[in-house]
């Protein structure tokens, strides 16, 4: 199970929002780079970045930012990145610098053929990303609802060669309410593709919970605020993981 640091970035600097709200932001850093830096010095081994400003834009907005992250942990710790990632251009730009993977979330919804080209063009590196409001997957920064489930929109991936899905509980995000297992074990069970829980996690208990039996099948879970306000201990949480093999 892979347990991965979550930085979002909004105007250049380190964030946590609450319900996926702008206005609801807490700063947390205004070093990403040294944020990033600090998570690989603990021995995280793969790190999940989103440009917040950019899932809003449609473009990458904090790039800089993202440079500055991939130079400081380079050869230490694997970065995946989303938020405003739309065309080929752009993923072939972004992995040339040294992303380990993309994630892919409005454009899987608008454009799922573009997806599937990404992952031809480069295997093992495209990952979907499903944000789910009552279970109907949102796009555009989680501003925009629609009516397709997000069982519905990850099978349509199943053959594609997909690396990972990333799916967020919008309704749990930012305040610690706990991982959304019953729904994230549901996407699992229905397709091939690893997933990977995001939204909510709390604490500890959370990350045991991931090491159950019936949760092995995941990938991994996203932490972002529970790690940044200290309610998740992250030397226990990684010795835990690495305990359970």
């Amino acid at each position: 199970m892979i347990l991965f640091p979550a930085i979002d970035l909004k105007d250049g600097q380190c964030v946590r929002l609450k319900l996926g709200e702008m206005d609801q932001a807490t700063v947390y850093n205004d070093d990403p780079a040294a944020q990033a830096r600090a998570f690989a010095d603990l021995g995280f081994p793969f790190l999940h970045v989103v440009d917040l400003n950019g899932a809003f834009a449609g473009r990458s907005v904090n790039g800089a930012a993202v440079e500055a992250i991939l130079a400081a942990v380079a050869g230490r710790m694997k970065v995946q990145l989303g938020g405003g990632i739309r065309d080929l251009e752009a993923i072939e730009g972004w992995l040339a610098k040294g992303l380990a993977r993309v994630i892919l979330g409005t454009v899987a919804v608008r454009d799922p053929a573009l997806v599937k080209e990404a992952c031809r063009r480069f295997p093992g590196r495209i990952v979907v990303g499903i944000d789910a409001k009552g279970g109907k997957v949102a796009v555009e920064g989680w501003a925009e609802g629609s009516e397709l489930s997000a069982v519905d929109l990850a099978r349509k991936f199943e053959d594609a060669g997909v690396a990972a899905i990333v799916y967020t509980d919008i309704d749990r995000d930012g305040i610690l309410k706990g991982l959304n297992m019953p729904s994230t074990l549901e996407l699992a069970r229905a397709v091939s593709i690893p997933v990977i829980a995001s939204g909510g996690l709390a604490s500890i208990d959370d990350v045991k919970a991931m090491l159950a039996p019936q949760a092995r099948l995941l990938e991994g879970a996203i932490t972002g605020r529970a790690l940044y306000d200290g309610r998740l201990d992250p030397r226990e949480a990684l010795a835990l993981i690495a305990a359970a093999g």
